[in-house]
């Protein structure tokens, strides 16, 4: 039987092997690139019929096979593959049985799992049950008993009698629809007929205000016209619970140093500065960042201008998390050209429903992109050279069907130097070059080649930019975006069937990168990634934030091991003004620190492992820049750091007169908008940091 397992993983194996090498692209650079299997854990039960007979199924991520050495002395099971189980009878006693997964390459990971055989029924059984501190009608639960092998929980909600099954040292989590008081029961299982069972009336909670404080702004004072937030400078006199006859209710919370306005039970709300009303005319954005507890609870913003004139506008909120909102000023005159943005007096806030729910408000400003910061469309623009700015895919941002590496950037070099060019006059041009890349329906050889009419340039063609739709459409026969063959009716296989015009999806990753799609036929997703010429082209343009979530920081002996520490969820929480850092990569190249009022502060920099100002060199008063090539990532400039500023490749620092004029980096995408970062800070110390572009 293991014979015949080990026989059809091998076949398997060299079955995938032959379908990568055989992709309609012919790449099999993934294979390489994959890592060792993740997530590693078993299920585990055992017959409760006095037999010891055991069955183990091995789960995990990125496996092509496993093994597993039962602890017992007996030959390894080998040759398992994803989705089987093995069967194995145990004599009465208590094993470590070791889980082996291998991935298609042949890397591997281990985990230890304790197996525990008693024809005895469980008893001395401690179940504990709690609300999950960060998730709103979460709990968590755990159990222990001498003599049991497994367990299994009800949570007694309504129309789910279904136990889950959990091993021993296992904690497992169980969201509700609603809070509310549930019988919830464990039953302790051994080898042995009879069962051990717990039950009792717990009382499910909603988390009804947020735990973390919102996003830290990073724009700049000069650039914003604040009405509420900690970041900037607020109107003096300010009412934010004027009496307008309403029957909110109205606090000031702080959160991690934060403070923030609730606004309970929420009819309409205002906040009233007339007697220093603000110039917003020169402001482009209204930004404000939202939290509720309620699902299905939105909300209404309306700004006021003196008359009064107003016009609202419709908040879809996320429950039990942040929603921030930046919106086009322009928007409300649309609805209402009596809003005088140069006479701004009041806001106001409705519920929706009214009185349906309470909301959370902070970071409330006007705001206009940066001076000298180019915006629209207008400009010469060329398709990034980074890995993967070119692609298709099923669906928009997924590119997994083929996407042009890094190999494929360097072999199209004749391509990447092609520009988009859109003229303030309303024309448009492709410049080609003396080659660009010719496809065989063209007539070329999938090489680089002279330009094929009439997606030459030749042409005379014009643009439509729709900023409301995010549309651009090109008017003139060859006149096109990222591939020609992609149009709105299909691929085209001749180049005399070139539509009149082509119309393209455009969304702005920031002023001077341009996301770009096309569903060339029903779910064909071309994707194009443009940088506007002459500033970097790197995925890494835009800001980013360490993830909070457990486990996005920390340390160990190894990439993908932080088992010497990492921050847990309650770290997290406790890290808070940690958490709000930016990392903020230019698209001109420059890098900062944006740390806010505070961050976490360490004795080695003078403080107490507490929140607190930050500490120079590395507080981002320093100018830097940074570039980014083939996965390694380079600070440069004195102070400049990603993650924890005592991490550096020569060690951690003692004191921040030490900080070095440049820091490397390794980084990989897990995927567009979440990067792995890592630093071997001294031989085998690897500090790692899982960060979430905002």
């Amino acid at each position: 039987m293991k014979t015949l397992k080990y026989i059809f993983s091998t076949i398997l194996i060299i079955v995938l092997a032959w379908s990568c090498e055989e992709n309609v692209f012919g790449d099999t650079d993934f294979v390489d690139s994959t890592k060792a299997p993740t997530n590693l854990s078993a299920a585990v039960s055992i017959s409760q019929d006095n037999t010891g007979v055991v069955t183990i199924t091995p789960l995990g991520e990125g496996v092509a096979s496993y093994s597993i050495d039962l602890g017992d002395g007996s030959e390894i099971e080998e040759g398992i593959t994803p989705g089987n189980s093995i069967e194995h009878v145990y004599k009465e006693g208590t094993y470590d049985a070791t889980i082996t997964a291998a991935s298609i390459n042949g890397l591997t990971t281990s985990i230890t799992q304790p197996v525990v055989v008693s024809f005895k029924a469980p008893e001395n059984l401690v179940v504990t049950i709690e609300n999950d501190a960060a998730i709103s009608k979460q709990v968590n639960l755990s159990a222990t008993a001498d003599f049991a092998t497994s367990y299994e929980a009800y949570f007694g909600e309504p129309g789910n009698d279904d136990p889950i099954p959990f091993n021993i040292d296992e904690t497992i989590s169980y969201q509700y629809a609603e809070a509310g008081t549930y019988t919830i029961r464990v039953v302790a299982m051994s080898a042995a007929i009879e069962t051990t069972e717990f039950s009792v009336d717990f009382e499910v909670t909603a988390i009804l205000q947020p735990l973390e404080a919102a996003p830290a702004p990073i724009r700049a004072q000069a650039d914003v016209i604040s009405i509420y937030s900690d970041s900037y400078t607020d109107p003096d006199p300010i009412d934010y619970n004027p009496n307008w006859g309403q029957s909110t209710t109205y606090t000031q919370i702080e959160i991690g140093g934060n403070n923030m306005i609730q606004y309970g039970d929420i009819t309409y709300q205002g906040i009233d500065f007339s007697s220093v009303a603000v110039d917003a005319s020169a402001m482009e954005y209204v930004h404000v960042d939202v939290w509720t507890a309620q699902a299905g609870f939105n909300a209404k913003i309306s700004p006021i201008s003196a008359g009064p004139n107003e016009t609202a506008y419709d908040l879809e909120l996320t429950q039990d998390q942040w929603t921030s909102f930046d919106i086009p000023l322009s928007v409300f005159t649309d609805q209402n050209p009596l809003v005088d943005f140069s006479n701004i007096i009041q806001f106001k806030f409705e519920g929706s429903p009214s009185e349906g729910g309470t909301i959370f408000i902070d970071n409330l400003y006007f705001y206009k992109v940066p001076t000298g910061v180019e915006t629209g469309i207008v400009g010469t623009w060329k398709l990034s050279s980074a890995a993967g700015s070119l692609g298709v895919g099923p669906s928009v941002g997924d590119v997994s069907w083929w996407n042009c590496d890094d190999t494929c950037v360097s072999d199209r070099a004749c391509y990447y130097d092609d520009t988009y060019v859109f003229n303030q006059d309303g024309s448009f041009q492709n410049v080609l070059g003396a080659d660009t890349w010719v496809e065989a329906w063209q007539g070329g050889g999938d090489s680089c080649g002279a330009p094929v009419a009439p997606h030459d340039g030749s042409n005379a063609a014009t643009y439509v930019y729709d900023e409301n739709t995010g549309t651009v459409t090109l008017n003139g026969t060859g006149a096109f975006i990222g591939l020609p063959k992609a149009t709105n009716t299909g691929e085209l296989s001749s180049p005399g069937d070139a539509p009149a015009s082509v119309t393209y999806n455009v969304s702005f990753v920031d002023p001077n990168t341009l996301s770009v799609y096309i569903e060339a036929g029903a779910g064909v997703f071309w994707q194009y990634t443009l940088v506007r010429e002459g500033v970097v082209s790197s995925p890494l343009t835009g800001t980013w934030q360490m993830a909070q979530e457990a486990g996005a920081l920390g340390v160990g002996p190894a990439l993908g091991d932080t088992t010497w520490w990492n921050c847990d969820d309650a770290c997290v929480s406790g890290r808070a003004c940690y958490y709000d850092d930016a990392y903020v990569f230019g698209a001109d190249g420059s890098f900062q620190n944006v740390l806010g009022t505070d961050t976490w502060v360490e004795p080695w920099q003078g403080g107490s492992d507490a929140c607190g100002a930050p500490v120079a060199p590395h507080d981002g008063s320093n100018p830097a820049t940074f570039t980014f090539n083939s996965g390694i990532l380079t600070l440069n400039g004195v102070g400049a750091y990603i993650g924890l500023p005592k991490a550096t490749n020569t060690g951690e620092l003692s004191s921040p007169g030490d900080a070095p004029a440049s820091v490397i980096y390794n980084v990989s995408f897990i995927d567009n908008n979440t990067i792995s970062v890592s630093i071997e800070a001294g031989a085998g110390v690897f500090w790692q940091y899982k960060l979430v572009r905002i």
